[in-house]
């Protein structure tokens, strides 16, 4: 259970900070934000998924349930480090400034970590490989799959490891005991990047403790499938003979798509993750609360019950409802970690039992106030909240407030609206930052581009597009924007600042 004081916070992925080098990073930038949260009330940075990326960049189709993304490691950093000079980072490439380019941003990180690689193995600091070397035998049960599954996806020209030979793709014993002492300088340097993004992360999550900064997380409930968490542990999925999905993962036909979404994901084969205890589980959620104080677990409706679909099938019409585990699966992990500092994503269809599993455990739900103009009774309208909810004016799939009320809001919503706040919607940003502010729900959180006032052009992600999504980066002088003044004014007016907390 979340036992926050009143409070708010800001929604912001780390690749949207500012940087020289193509994309946030984990260097100055981080710093910086964290510094601006402290000076304008804000006791929550919330982040989506933190994972390598593959093909379409998202941070919810990662390489792996564990590893941390090599692009968000700081170059700047690892000159402080002793393991890239200045030099080294003199030719940084004209980035776009306001946007990622992951073709570009790719190549250059891989170069410039190569480099560091060499550098540290031709002699770092006793202290630095110490520190690696601890890092290596403490995440060794995830951390050897990872940097052997990049090893071999890298050799096979990134191909899916379904296309590898059979000896990689069913993980004979001979013929991964051949990769790791062959390949084995690839396989450590895979290592060296781990722990340079667990490193750089440590150290940001203790400078936000000290400014009382909370950190959010974000799990998502299913997995990629080309991924090292699949490829390692094959037999608790629903796979053929060949490692491919035989069902995969989605949302049913709505109001919204006549043909549902189909993600892709493979799907869990619970009874066996059940008969050891959910031990993937438990080690999954604790690397993650080393990274973050609480977590959001995305999709959370899929422990109730989820749409299961034929692989076979190119929509997600003909799936069904199959349960989920359930309670017994909380219960298992709340044994071996204690109470959990959990949030749930309980957007969508949600049914009673959804409810009540939620409720069992004391997990806030969410309410986005972009959904909540249809009538006096929905859920997402302020006088309607619990307190025990995290409250949004949109989320990363949302378009922006003013993006939503410029492009997407029809003429009775205006006019609904209007008649909620009791007058014209002159500012709506700031409209529905008060009305977040003002709910009774313990947490409220703001996406930067809503503080910064932008529009639809600063949306980061569509669902259901196939482009140009998580490239949004903030614009040069956002943490002196105006924004802040109002952020800082409204958090005050409703007792979300941190100094009018009750003292423990």
């Amino acid at each position: 259970m979340i036992t926050l004081p009143r409070c708010s916070g800001i929604l912001l992925h780390p690749t949207s900070l500012r940087g020289p080098y193509g994309i946030g990073d984990l260097g100055a930038g981080a710093y910086r934000f964290v510094d601006w949260l402290e000076a304008n009330g804000q006791t929550i940075w919330q982040v989506l998924p933190l994972g390598p990326t593959s093909y379409g960049d998202s941070p919810y189709q990662t390489l792996s349930a564990f590893a941390g993304s090599s692009h968000l490691i700081s170059l700047d950093r690892l000159v402080e480090d002793g393991l890239l000079t200045k030099g080294d980072l003199a030719d940084a490439p004209p980035f776009p400034a306001n946007s990622v380019d992951y073709g570009w941003v790719g190549p250059y990180h891989n170069q410039k970590l190569a480099s560091a690689w060499r550098n540290f193995s031709g002699g770092a600091d006793q202290s630095l490989r110490q520190d690696f070397e601890r890092f290596v035998d403490e995440n060794h049960f995830w951390l050897e799959d990872f940097a052997l599954f990049v090893t071999l996806k890298t050799r096979h020209r990134l191909r899916p490891w379904v296309e590898w030979e059979r000896e990689f793709r069913r993980r004979d014993p001979a013929a991964l005991a051949y990769a790791a002492a062959n390949f084995a300088e690839q396989v450590n340097s895979e290592r060296f990047r781990q722990w340079l993004f667990y490193r750089q992360w440590r150290a940001l999550k203790q400078y936000a403790k000290s400014k009382g900064v909370r950190l959010f997380g974000d799990l998502p409930i299913f997995v990629a499938h080309d991924s090292a968490d699949v490829w390692a542990n094959q037999r608790e999925y629903f796979l053929d003979e060949a490692g491919n999905s035989t069902v995969v993962a989605g949302v049913p036909p709505d109001y919204f798509s006549p043909t549902g979404q189909r993600w892709g994901n493979p799907l869990y084969r619970w009874e066996v993750m059940h008969a050891d205890g959910y031990q993937w589980w438990i080690r999954r959620i604790r690397a993650l609360l080393k990274l973050v104080d609480y977590i959001r677990i995305d999709h959370f409706r899929g422990f109730e019950a989820y749409w299961e679909i034929p692989a076979s099938e190119a929509t997600a019409v003909k799936g069904k409802w199959v349960k989920g585990p359930g309670a017994a699966f909380f219960e298992a992990i709340r044994a071996a970690m204690g109470e959990l500092p959990i949030m749930a994503e309980d957007l969508g269809l949600i049914t009673s039992g959804v409810e009540k599993l939620r409720d069992a455990f004391g997990f806030p739900g969410m309410k986005v106030l972009q959904f909540a103009w249809s009538d006096p009774a929905n859920p997402f309208l302020p006088h309607n909240h619990p307190v025990n909810c995290v409250v949004y004016t949109g989320t990363h799939d949302n378009n922006t407030t003013r993006g939503w009320w410029e492009n997407e809001v029809d003429p009775g919503t205006r006019a609904f609206v209007k008649d909620y706040l009791g007058h014209d919607a002159g500012n709506i940003v700031w409209d529905m930052a008060r009305l977040g502010m003002r709910s009774a729900g313990r947490v409220f959180i703001m996406p930067m581009q809503d503080v910064l006032g932008l529009g639809a052009a600063a949306r980061l992600n569509t669902p259901g597009k196939a482009a140009d999504n998580w490239t949004w980066r903030m614009p040069a002088n956002a943490l002196n924007h105006r924004g802040k003044d109002a952020l800082l004014h409204i958090t005050r007016l409703f007792q979300r600042h941190p100094d009018q907390q009750p003292k423990p």
